[in-house]
């Protein structure tokens, strides 16, 4: 796991984030800071605010009140498209892949690579940018001109997550990767996650696996009803505190 240190800026940090929904508030007086090469884990029952997160983070919710800032720099997104362009990125359980495209077209999808004065798509340098990641990443596919429909779930959710760090310069935001995957699927999953870490990208992860949040997090952060009950070193807890602060039975 990684070490922390306190005199480092963090990549991400959300000081008292307030969502609400007209009358409904669906988090209240959220913090954190995310560090470069951390994995910190959001865990949650179901309308515990943990996806309402991510949508602050990535720009499709304004918060209702509270700050974010990336890097020490204070800021505000108008939309997803605004975090992209600050180096945001997410994965969603529902990947928003193009079924009929290919892996490299979909990796590059709305930043298409364009030459010479027509502008023609420059398939080559986006085929080979593409296989160089998924090579580097430990992507088990077939090529980069697979075709997206022809691929395991696992091997989606690896294209998904390969797209997120081709463009991800500061923070990967993983909304339940594995969610509907199998063992070994799962397992080659988690192996691409831990290598966003080592390439010093900061990670956010909801996981209903608890099983999972101790295999990849570094910290777990706990959220009970759009409160956040705590945050612990994954190293120096277990899962019965986990599940009490979940729950919020002893």
């Amino acid at each position: 796991m990684s070490a922390q240190t306190d005199d480092r800026t963090p990549v991400l940090q959300l000081r008292d984030i307030r969502k609400q929904f007209g009358g409904v508030v669906a988090v209240e007086k959220f913090s954190l800071d995310l560090y470069a090469g951390e994995i910190v884990a959001l865990v949650g029952d179901n309308g515990a605010g943990k996806s309402t997160i991510v949508k602050v983070v990535s720009g499709v919710h304004q918060p209702t009140a509270g700050t974010i800032s990336l890097s020490g720099e204070t800021v505000s997104f108008s939309d997803a498209s605004v975090a992209r362009e600050r180096g945001i990125e997410v994965v969603y359980q529902d990947l928003a892949l193009a079924d009929q495209q290919p892996v490299y077209m979909n990796l590059f999808l709305g930043r298409e690579q364009v030459r010479g004065p027509l502008r023609r798509l420059d398939r080559k340098k986006m085929v080979h940018e593409t296989q160089t990641l998924v090579d580097e990443l430990d992507v088990r596919i077939p090529s980069a001109r697979a075709i997206i429909r022809d691929l395991s779930g696992g091997q989606r959710q690896g294209v998904a997550i390969a797209r997120a760090t081709h463009w991800a310069t500061k923070l990967v935001l993983l909304d339940e990767p594995t969610a509907a995957l199998g063992v070994a699927e799962t397992a080659k999953v988690e192996k691409t996650v831990r290598t966003l870490r080592e390439r010093n990208l900061a990670i956010l992860i909801i996981s209903h696996s608890l099983d999972q949040v101790f295999r990849l997090a570094d910290r777990i952060c706990v959220l009970r009803r759009g409160q956040q009950i705590g945050i612990r070193e994954t190293a120096k807890t277990d899962k019965n505190e986990i599940v009490s602060m979940i729950t919020g039975v002893d």
